[in-house]
Order: structure tokens, then C-alpha cells, then sequence
């Protein structure tokens, strides 16, 4: 199983929203490097689920459910989506400030490439988050 983590502003498409649907597409990126992570997830991969802009935290644990397929938002077969479905919120947000304080997480992706709205994230980096999301503040 792998581990990824996608960015959404809130006000587009917040946690709050995708538990009240429970499934969605995960539409619109349009970068080439999101697009081949997408390619690569599986069903069944375990999703991180970020809020950008605005919170800047992981607030939440998805799933893959569906593997690529075109974008239906758009006839350019260069676009793919995967659905998606929320597995749990987390206990209490992990703030991109908390990621970026964390030695252990100095070379996450959220880190490094700060703009790439879908990312591989490594094993231990998926349970560190979950590490400081169970910790009490």
C-alpha cells in the first residue's frame, strides 16, 4: 500500500463537504507531476487530505477507491482522476508550521515542492502525522 497526500482549499471543497458526500472525484489538477502521482495510486491507498490557504493542516484520512480514469471535468485525455472516499478526521489538525518544526519531517513533500497539490508521501511520514495529530496540545 502507498501513501499520498492531496491539497484542497477549503472553500472549494472542504473535509466538512467530502464527509457530508462521502465519495468524490478528485478533479482539476492539472500539473503533469499531480497528475502521474494520481496515475500511480491504487485502491485501496491510504490518503492524507490537506487543507491549503486557508488552515494549512492535514485534517483528515481518505482512501483510494476507485483507480485513474479520465477526468470528467474535461475531453483532454491528458487529465485523470481517482475517487476517493474519508476514512477518519483526525483527532486535532497538523499544521504545515508543526510539519515544517518536525525533524522527522523535514523532507516531506509538503515541505519540498509546497506547491504540488498531490503527493507520494514515505510510510513514516504518513505515521508521524498521525503521531502529532494524537498528541494533546
Amino acid at each position: 500500500m502507498n501513501h499520498w497526500l492531496v491539497k484542497s482549499e477549503p472553500f472549494k471543497y472542504s473535509w466538512e463537504k467530502f464527509n457530508q458526500e462521502g465519495r468524490t472525484f478528485w478533479d482539476g489538477v492539472r500539473n503533469y507531476q499531480a497528475r502521474n502521482n494520481l496515475r500511480e495510486m491504487k485502491e485501496g491507498d491510504l490518503v492524507m487530505y490537506y487543507h491549503s490557504n486557508e488552515g494549512k493542516a492535514v485534517v483528515g484520512i481518505a482512501k483510494v477507491v476507485k483507480e485513474a480514469y479520465q477526468d470528467p471535468t474535461t475531453d483532454d485525455t491528458n487529465w485523470v482522476v481517482v475517487d476517493i472516499v474519508p476514512v477518519e478526521t483526525l483527532k486535532r489538525p497538523v499544521t504545515l508550521e508543526e510539519i515544517k518544526a518536525d525533524s522527522r519531517l523535514k523532507e516531506i513533500g509538503l515541505v519540498r515542492q509546497g506547491r504540488l497539490s498531490v503527493m507520494a508521501l514515505k510510510r513514516e511520514e504518513f505515521d508521524r502525522v498521525l503521531e502529532l495529530a494524537n498528541e494533546l496540545r
